[in-house]
């Protein structure tokens, strides 16, 4: 543990500082977005004994994002503050193990909750679909594991992949091996960066047929609903859900891109390119839960009451 405390470790630039601060303030906004949604159905599991399927998928991608956000703060904060740090055996490792997990499992889960929202709020005249709507609460808990299973397998292979690149080609004796040990790892990540892309293109595709499918359901609905002049809670339900889709397949779409950016820049050892582009990914899964929260009747009052809560005992003080 004596890299941790060189002399060197708290050499930050103002830049740096800056680009640390902002990722903190996300970090922190994210993760306390998530906790909440995280601590309410929480909650609810424990007043009620059960929780429909929409509440299975918040939960577990309130916890994989609250964990995606967590590892990947420790990590900026360690490579900013205290960059010796990470040439302790297995805190390179472990970080990047849990990030991976964490990450994919937040993308697998995240779409499941797309491709949910469609099954079940789209109608068509389909026997296929008419089946996977009687029986998409069934295979949720399935879909869920599933994603778990994969963003596991993942991780530890991640896990693996560092540890074995560390142990090899790595003296963390030294000092001022970071920039050797991060082309070291980019040799051995080669198959594993191509797995995880095809993995994350496939998540897009079902957010992208997701949305279609939606949309086509919503714009036939609303046309049948004018031309019979009347309204009903189906086609709140679509409007709602299909806010809900759409911001989603937009924000998806553009960390999608951002991801594949970061992992063509670090083949290119491009890091000024991933410091920029992680902004954008820390802000995120905040600001796509802050929108589920929003879209989501219940929670929103929630939040509305702990807000009121908040300010009425500031105030008081």
């Amino acid at each position: 543990m004596e890299a941790c405390h060189s002399p060197q470790q708290s050499n930050v630039t103002s830049s740096g500082a800056i680009i640390l601060a902002i990722i903190s303030l996300e970090a922190f906004a994210g993760m306390w977005i998530n906790a909440f949604i995280v601590c309410l159905l929480c909650t609810c599991w424990v007043k009620v004994k059960t929780l429909n399927s929409n509440e299975k998928i918040l939960l577990l991608l309130g916890c994989s994002r609250f964990c995606s956000l967590c590892s990947s703060w420790i990590y900026g904060f360690l490579s900013n503050i205290y960059p010796n740090c990470l040439l302790v055996y297995s805190i390179f490792q472990i970080l990047g193990g849990a990030y991976s997990f964490s990450n994919c499992s937040s993308l697998f889960v995240s779409a499941s909750l797309c491709v949910f929202y469609c099954i079940k709020i789209a109608n068509f005249r389909n026997r296929f679909f008419n089946y996977l709507k009687v029986k998409i609460d069934r295979m949720v808990p399935w879909l869920l594991l599933g994603s778990v299973i994969f963003s596991l397998i993942i991780g530890i292979l991640i896990y693996n992949t560092v540890d074995e690149a560390v142990c090899k080609n790595l003296n963390f004796t030294c000092q001022g091996r970071l920039w050797k040990a991060t082309i070291s790892l980019e040799e051995h990540f080669y198959p594993l960066f191509f797995v995880t892309g095809v993995l994350y293109t496939t998540s897009l595709m079902a957010v992208i047929f997701s949305a279609v499918f939606l949309l086509f359901s919503l714009w036939r609905h609303k046309h049948k609903m004018q031309t019979n002049s009347m309204n009903s809670p189906s086609m709140e339900a679509h409007i709602r859900a299909m806010k809900s889709v759409l911001s989603f397949f937009i924000m998806y779409s553009i960390n999608f891109v951002c991801l594949v950016l970061t992992i063509t820049y670090i083949m290119m050892n491009q890091n000024n390119m991933i410091v920029f582009i992680s902004i954008y990914l820390y802000a995120y899964p905040g600001i796509h839960s802050l929108i589920l929260i929003l879209s989501n009747p219940k929670l929103e009052k929630k939040l509305l009451r702990f807000l009121s809560c908040m300010k009425y005992k500031i105030c008081m003080r």
